[in-house]
């Protein structure tokens, strides 16, 4: 090796971007860098990339993604609390490529203009989401400042998860990355409390504190918006009063809301005929009215519903039944399980009896039996 290709490469090695943590596993789950390292595609396919440029294009043909798993590899049935999905810890799946470049990246020893690169490549969203990933994950809190700032508000866009549908802008994901801690399964590295407070303040100052803004006046945009909606309403109502108005009028032009007061309708009368059915039923099994209408021996209500001699009501009356029947039973109906109890209690009491009379019996008998004896 010649002098200048040494330089070269001490120039390189003093160039390298310092890392922040953990020197071995890059601050990514113990559980992902294990099935990282033991994967066939980083041992038998990664090894072979040596330069930074062959990794780029790498990440431009395989990465569709950013999740840390494989769409449906990981099994989270009944796991939950610290052993569930957010924390990363449990049963592993298939590692993701994604996770198995971010970590190739990581022993490349990346300089601050490759990641420069990275996070400014024009040929996929991928390659830039990777060197944001690898911010996140390999420098100090107190630098993501000055790497994040300028991409708060770009407007590219990319759909992080696998399988699609949660498409986000590139500005929205590096919000997230300094807001939230959770990623699809794992976590990124806590930011100490004063460094997030003070990253807070800094989104908070640029009203960029939501990562589901997309630029920092969208709050203006949606205002201006419902103020051009609300130009044909009546100026005298207030706010409340317009957003009370606008909500009656859809409950009265929806058609959901007329096939709910038709259901409303149909189940009261429902409700009726049946309450109607049993009525009739119950007036049906007394057989207390005739063919004709007339009131039976007891002078009890007909078909017409009246009352009887007694100015009673059908409720008053089957009240009055149900009251009678129940203090006959408590005096003398008794069931066939307390009468056989009662009659082994007096059995056992006849028996009791029986023996205390035989007792003074058995005395005196024993103490002739003794006499008998001593003469003897």
């Amino acid at each position: 090796m010649s002098d200048e290709e040494e330089e070269e490469q001490y120039k390189k090695k003093g160039n390298a971007l310092p890392l922040w943590g953990n020197q071995q596993t890059m601050n990514v789950n113990n559980l992902i860098v294990t099935n990282i390292l033991s994967s066939p595609y980083f041992k038998n396919e990664l090894i072979k990339l040596k330069t930074f440029h062959e990794v780029v294009d790498e990440i431009y043909y395989k990465v569709e993604h950013l999740e840390p798993w494989e769409k449906g590899s990981r099994k989270l049935h009944g796991q939950v609390g610290m052993c569930g999905g957010v924390r990363g810890v449990g049963t592993g799946g298939i590692v993701s490529s994604t996770f198995c470049l971010l970590f190739k990246l990581f022993t490349l020893k990346l300089t601050k203009k490759q990641v420069n690169v990275l996070i400014n490549h024009a040929d996929s969203p991928y390659i830039r989401a990777l060197g944001f990933m690898f911010i996140r994950y390999c420098q100090h809190p107190n630098t993501f400042w000055q790497w994040y700032e300028p991409y708060l508000e770009d407007d590219e866009e990319i759909d992080p998860k696998a399988g699609g549908g949660c498409t986000m802008t590139m500005g929205q994901m590096v919000r997230s990355f300094i807001l939230k801690l959770d990623w699809y399964g794992t976590l990124f590295p806590r930011i100490p409390v004063p460094i997030h407070k003070e990253l807070e303040g800094n989104l908070k100052a640029i009203n960029l504190n939501d990562d589901r803004k997309v630029y920092a006046n969208d709050d203006d945009k949606n205002s201006d918006r419902e103020e051009s909606k609300q130009t044909g309403d009546d100026c005298s109502f207030g706010e409340a009063e317009r957003y009370a108005q606008k909500k009656r009028d859809e409950r009265r032009h929806s058609p959901s809301n007329e096939e709910d007061d038709r259901r409303r309708r149909r189940s009261v009368d429902r409700e009726k005929r049946r309450s109607s059915s049993k009525e009739h039923r119950s007036s049906d099994k007394d057989g207390r009215s005739d063919k004709d209408g007339r009131s039976d021996k007891d002078g009890r209500s007909d078909k017409d519903g009246r009352s009887d001699k007694d100015g009673r009501s059908s409720k008053k009356r089957d009240r009055d039944d149900y009251d009678e029947s129940r203090s006959r039973h408590k005096n003398g109906h008794k069931s066939s399980k307390h009468r056989s109890r009662e009659r082994s209690r007096d059995r056992k009491q006849e028996r009791s009896r029986e023996r205390s009379r035989e007792r003074p019996r058995n005395r005196s008998r024993s103490k002739e039996r003794k006499r008998s004896k001593e003469r003897r």
